[in-house]
């Protein structure tokens, strides 16, 4: 298992912090959206792992970037694990036995 120091110490994961209850209240009035309108982030996340973000809380992603500067995003931290996210979605993809056919 790879430690959080060097999950949060690599050149390419975004700064991230866990917002407090009234920080996470403020954020949702400001936008004007509800907590499960905002983009996902798996609770099996490894970065959600390494700042010790559970089920519920929003965490605020802090990127550099060479021309904004810097960008800021939420994600709300659901529960499920990453392997069960990509196994359903390959389910859902891969068409049926009967579904294929040659093309001529």
């Amino acid at each position: 298992m790879v430690k959080a120091e060097f999950i949060l110490r690599h050149t390419l994961v975004p700064k991230a912090e866990v917002l407090s209850e009234s920080e996470a209240e403020e954020l949702l009035k400001k936008l004007g959206v509800r907590k499960e309108q905002l983009p996902w982030m798996l609770e099996d996340d490894p970065l959600a792992k390494a700042i010790k973000a559970k089920s519920g809380d929003i965490v605020k992603l802090i990127r550099k970037s060479p021309v904004a500067g810097e960008t800021i995003a939420y994600r709300v931290v659901v529960p499920g694990k990453m392997a069960e996210t990509f196994e359903r979605e390959e389910a859902e993809e891969a068409p049926a036995a009967g579904e294929l056919e040659e093309e001529e």
